[in-house]
């Protein structure tokens, strides 16, 4: 299995997990929130670098 396989896999495991410990809204907030919360810590050059990876990775 190839490592992206492994982190999706890994967030579909820790998704129900904490649905089912939490609750739906409060898991749905934390797994929303969490990625947006570490994207606004980035520098401006370090987001700058993430949007040009995107793009490459999609063919532009």
């Amino acid at each position: 299995m190839s490592t992206s396989g492994k982190i999706a896999v890994a967030g579909v495991v820790a998704a129900v997990v904490l649905f089912w410990t939490v609750g739906f809204w409060a898991g749905l907030l934390v797994l929303i929130g969490a990625p947006v919360a570490a994207y606004l810590l980035l520098d401006s050059s370090q987001r700058r670098r993430l949007r040009g990876i995107s793009r490459k990775q999609i063919g532009r």
